[in-house]
């Protein structure tokens, strides 16, 4: 799994890969975890809002920090 941060590096971006991380932790996931500061780069993913969570290519988030819950359920549903 290969989840991606898109984001200038801005304090919400920030929170958004912690909670991320915490998440995968949580669940015990073995996800590979990149944070984007690039504009060019979460554009050509179709990113519009940051901070913004990018799962395997399929954006989940953007827009705002998403909740440790919003994240367990979509991570979830992904692996299931």
């Amino acid at each position: 799994m290969k989840i991606l941060i898109a984001g200038p590096g801005c304090a919400k971006c920030q929170a958004t890969e912690a909670v991320v991380r915490k998440v995968c932790t949580e669940m015990d996931l073995d996800a590979e975890i990149e944070h984007l500061t690039n504009p060019a780069e979460f554009a050509k993913l179709g990113v519009m809002f940051t901070p913004a969570v990018v799962l395997d290519g399929k954006i989940i988030e953007s827009g705002h920090v998403p909740s440790e819950e919003k994240m367990r359920q979509v991570i979830s549903e992904h692996v299931a």
